[in-house]
């Protein structure tokens, strides 16, 4: 019988009917199927009905754009421990920064992770936007009540000094200005905070560094700041806490951590082209000059990771010079008349000693020749600030003798 039924199923016809007590089972088995297949769905309905809110609100794209944001950022805080310039202007590029000088200096001043001898960079150029960025930087920090010493150890924490003159001019400048406005009375004018300013800094390099065998005593100290006050004394006892107080401590220089600038040629006091004599075969040759730490660097091309040659420039001295082929030439030489002790590279590749009396370099403007000189000058005395002193002393003596 049951291969009739199976016979009978398989040749189409009808299977036999059940039993009311088998259909019954039959129906509460599939109804138990249904029941569950309907909490299933249920349940991803409640699921979907979850996540749904999600995909379609601006959270996730916002928190993507966030995300997109801060790194952008922080490519852009890399590229400027880099090259100052270029880092702000892709800041700006991508929204990031408003090129106004009190949106850049609270920049400069306020994030963190910002290379501080980039910062002492952007801020002494002196194109007019880094002027006014430079003089909204100083404008944030606040000098009240705070005697010279006191805002001078907050003024140069904030940024490392540049090796250029004329960059620590503007910057010592605008300090001066900014101190003057915020205690006023102190001195008489803004030349006298100036050059105290200088002397402070001076005594406290003379005081600690240990290759100064001379140490100035507190009487010397005064005696070098007599009449810079419009003619006029500094009082024995603002001076001699100002003198106390730097011996007791001295600056505090920031210390650059070196994630980003770990090469000596990064940030350098001044870069550029320039054409330099031969020392052997008299032709000029297109260069790539870097002066940073009281060196000459030049290279090939500006992408070379390595110089062809290096100029120490201790006891050497820098001048204009006529050249007949060229017109804005300076030259580097040896007043003792010896010969420089430089070095450079070789087609194969060995360092040999150079062979120059003195190094003719030419560059490509009157003003780019003026700049290189003062740059490299600075770099020779290592200390600029004596110069720029004795500048605004004699500006001082001048205005009172007249």
């Amino acid at each position: 019988m049951a291969i009739c039924r199976k016979d009978s199923f398989l040749w189409g016809k009808a299977p036999p009917k059940l039993p009311p007590q088998a259909k019954r089972k039959q129906g509460d088995t599939a109804e138990i199927h249904k029941f569950e297949l309907l909490d299933d769905i249920q349940k991803l309905r409640l699921e979907i009905n979850h996540i749904m809110p999600d995909l379609h609100s601006p959270k996730p794209k916002e928190q993507n754009k966030h995300v997109m944001r801060n790194r952008k950022f922080l490519r852009g805080k890399k590229k400027f421990n880099m090259d100052p310039k270029t880092g702000i202007h892709y800041l700006i590029e991508n929204n990031l920064l408003e090129w106004r000088a009190e949106s850049v200096a609270e920049f400069l001043y306020k994030e963190e992770g910002l290379n501080k001898t980039a910062i002492g960079n952007f801020l002494g150029e002196r194109e007019e936007m880094h002027l006014q960025t430079l003089k909204a930087f100083v404008g944030l920090h606040e000098f009240s009540d705070l005697n010279l010493v006191q805002a001078l150890r907050q003024f140069l924490w904030s940024f490392r000094l540049p090796g250029e003159a004329q960059k620590i001019d503007r910057m010592m400048e605008a300090f001066a200005t900014r101190y003057c406005d915020c205690n006023p009375g102190v001195f008489q004018s803004t030349d006298t905070c100036y050059i105290l300013s200088f002397a402070i800094i001076m005594l406290n390099t003379s005081l600690h560094n240990p290759n100064v065998k001379d140490k100035p005593s507190l009487q010397r100290f005064v005696s070098m700041n007599r009449g810079i006050n419009n003619g006029e004394d500094l009082p024995t006892e603002l001076l001699t806490k100002l003198y106390a107080s730097i011996r007791s401590e001295p600056f505090k220089i920031p210390e650059d951590d070196g994630n980003d600038l770990t090469l000596t040629f990064f940030n350098p006091d001044r870069e550029g082209w320039l054409l330099k004599m031969g020392g052997r075969i008299k032709t000029w040759k297109r260069r790539w000059f870097i002066l940073t730490d009281s060196c000459l660097y030049y290279f090939e091309y500006t992408t070379d990771k390595d110089p062809i040659g290096i100029i120490p420039l201790e006891n050497l001295c820098v001048r204009k010079l006529e050249d007949s082929s060229k017109p804005h030439c300076l030259e580097l030489y040896n007043a003792k008349g010896q010969k420089i002790k430089a070095c450079k590279t070789e087609n194969k590749g060995r360092v040999v000693q150079g062979k120059h009396q003195s190094y003719k370099l030419n560059a490509a403007s009157e003003e780019e020749r003026d700049d290189w000189i003062d740059a490299i000058r600075a770099s020779i005395t290592k200390d600029p600030f004596y110069d720029l002193v004795s500048v605004r002393k004699r500006k001082v003596i001048s205005n009172t003798s007249s």
